[in-house]
């Protein structure tokens, strides 16, 4: 089964009894046992909900692991992973990654780590120790859209003993699966792409090995960070249209980029050339506030992956607990903007930045479409 066709079909044929074809929400919290010491495979809705289940079957389906698991954020998803880790062991990530994550390794957990650029080998390398557990990789990262070598990595790691941990939210299941190239650990916020409404939050873990799964799955009932059922409902239908919507964020994105790339008040862009995520450097500071006044069909908001484009500033929003001086040592400046461009027409998208960008601000007309283009 191809992948588009498999989103499609996420979720489906979970209700012999009456065929239903959208998964059912079972609002639940716990199951009636049969009799004594038999269970109907669901027994307290923190271990174990149906709807949940129909979407981590998906989730693993997808990204080609033995198993997955949804949590009620990407944070969540992601404190489960590294509580792989003891106090003693050491982790690797990249070093311009989200802010979140950098606060919950060096705010929260505490844990020893060491930043890198793991789109360079040898840096890699150096930053091993013998009690390093985990590498954990961003790619594209999160503002500057950097790619790291994912099959290279995860030999470095394996020769090191370590686990490969790769956060897939910006590109997803539909343009790259970590799994089939050596990692051990697929992370999502599954708030973004995979539900791609802007109207849940939600992460995933999606695990190689069977029996790091099982440590995975004890973590997460132990912790109760566990996704409810109608937020589950909410990622299986987002996912049905991943591959139609991708190829609308990356065409969108790629045009996107072309035009700024061209325009005289922004001094560089910063895009993979795949997905719908892109950062870009104006050439003066004092542009950043009058683009974001001036956006009428780009929203000025945090998050990402959502139909609509959203711009965010990431130095007071995303990044906001990154110190200033290595936010600027990594790029991450006050003339930095990012994009996660949404799926409307791009011309609208490239029109509404072309005004913004030349203090233009114009009240948003948004028109239905004549006989030509509706029905």
């Amino acid at each position: 089964m191809k992948l588009a066709t498999a989103l499609v079909h996420a979720g489906t044929r979970r209700d012999p009894t009456t065929g239903a074809v959208a998964v059912p929400i079972y609002h639940s919290a716990t199951y009636q046992h049969p009799a004594l010491g038999q269970s109907t495979g669901y027994d307290y809705s923190r271990t174990k909900n149906p709807t949940r289940a129909a979407l981590e079957d998906a989730l693993a389906g997808l990204e080609g692991g033995s198993r997955g698991l949804a949590f009620s954020s990407g944070m969540a998803a992601l404190h489960c992973a590294l509580q792989l880790l003891g106090p003693e062991d050491h982790l690797v990530l990249t070093e311009d990654l989200y802010g979140g994550t950098f606060r919950l390794v060096d705010k929260l957990l505490h844990i020893p780590h060491t930043f890198v650029d793991t789109t360079r080998l040898d840096a890699v390398r150096a930053a091993l120790r013998p009690n390093t557990k985990a590498l954990l990789v961003e790619s594209p990262t999160n503002p500057l859209m950097k790619t790291a070598d994912l099959s290279a990595l995860a030999d470095v790691a394996r020769k090191a003993g370590a686990l490969l941990i790769v956060d897939n939210t910006f590109n997803t299941p539909f343009l790259q699966r970590p799994l089939e190239l050596g990692a051990d650990i697929v992370v999502h916020s599954a708030t973004k792409y995979l539900a791609g409404h802007n109207d849940v939050v939600a992460g995933a873990l999606v695990v190689k090995d069977a029996a790091v799964g099982e440590r995975l799955a004890f973590v997460q009932n132990g912790i109760g960070a566990i996704l409810g059922p109608q937020d589950s409902y909410l990622v299986i239908r987002g996912l049905k249209t991943l591959a139609l919507r991708m190829e609308r964020h990356q065409s969108n994105a790629r045009e996107v980029a072309a035009f700024l790339s061209s325009h005289p008040q922004v001094e560089r862009v910063y895009y993979p050339g795949t997905g719908g995520m892109l950062s870009f450097d104006v050439t003066d500071a004092a542009l950043v506030p009058q683009v974001l006044a001036a956006v009428r069909i780009c929203l000025f908001a945090e998050s990402l992956g959502g139909v609509e484009t959203l711009i965010t500033f990431p130095a007071t929003q995303t990044h906001a607990d990154i110190p200033v001086a290595r936010r600027e040592q990594l790029g991450i400046t006050d003339r930095l903007l990012r994009l996660s461009v949404g799926i409307e027409d791009c011309h609208d998208i490239i029109s509404d930045l072309a005004q913004a960008l030349e203090g233009r601000s114009q009240p948003v007309e948004l028109r239905h479409p004549t006989a030509a283009h509706g029905s």
